[in-house]
């Protein structure tokens, strides 16, 4: 009687541990996670207050991250929050690989698949982030004198480090959106999820918007206008932040489920 007693306590004692209490810890953790996509999403989309700020620059034809360059009247204030927007995504996303509380299910959890997919959200995350501290000089699309300086390679060499941090960057998004929208769909609990429902017709407008922008920039560098380069550059990022923002409703909905 007594040693049975004994033997059953210790067993007592670690069952919380191994229910509650885990599911109360990995809870809190997705709900953080979910926080910081959302706050990044937002923090991302705040070029859109261009439209309330006298800039100067045309969102048809410009790049927005024309918005912060150094010769920019708010150019400090858009670089602050792209810096803020990718170290919130970076976070969010570190949190996932690290802790393993992707908002996808138990079973999302576990592969390389999600972990390809967190990776490629925190290199979008790093990559905005860098961008921010690597501004353009100047508006090329909107300075002939600025365009003409950079095309004879007389521009800082932020310049070139800033396109290829801006091409990481949405390399890295792209790689997150396909791989969680595809896992998202691919598990059991996919089909009550909102990346499931609305992740494939993100990417895929994404997909076009992408697609978009590179042949405007490929236009506007051999001198044939822009194609709406401004307007494509601004859908790519509007639909990234969306996505992170549907992200981070899947995330608070599987915790509520599990």
């Amino acid at each position: 009687m007594s040693s049975s007693t004994t033997a059953a306590t210790p067993m007592a004692k670690q069952q919380p541990r191994s229910g509650p209490l885990a599911r109360t810890s990995r809870s809190t953790a997705t709900r953080v996670l979910a926080g910081l996509l959302l706050a990044g999403a937002l923090a991302y989309s705040t070029w859109s207050l261009e439209a309330f700020l006298p800039t100067g620059l045309s969102p048809r034809t410009t790049y927005v991250s024309e918005l912060a360059a150094e010769d920019q009247p708010y150019g400090t204030f858009f670089r602050t929050l792209d810096l803020i927007a990718g170290l919130l995504v970076l976070a969010g996303a570190l949190g996932a690989l690290l802790g393993r509380t992707a908002p996808l299910g138990r079973a999302a959890r576990r592969g390389w698949l999600p972990a390809v997919g967190w990776a490629g959200i925190a290199l979008f995350g790093a990559a905005t982030a860098a961008d921010s501290r690597l501004p353009l000089s100047c508006a090329a699309t909107a300075d002939p004198g600025c365009l003409a300086r950079e095309r004879a390679g007389a521009v800082p060499w932020t310049h070139s480090a800033h396109a290829v941090s801006s091409s990481v960057a949405v390399t890295g998004a792209l790689i997150g959106m396909v791989l969680l929208t595809f896992v998202a769909r691919r598990h059991a609990t996919a089909p009550r999820l909102a990346l499931a429902r609305t992740g494939p017709v993100l990417v895929v407008l994404e997909l076009l918007a992408t697609g978009w922008t590179l042949a405007s920039v490929a236009a506007f560098d051999a001198g044939r206008g822009t194609w709406g380069l401004g307007i494509a550059q601004r859908l790519q990022l509007l639909f990234i932040a969306v996505w992170l923002v549907v992200l981070a409703w899947s995330a608070v909905s599987e915790v509520r489920r599990e």
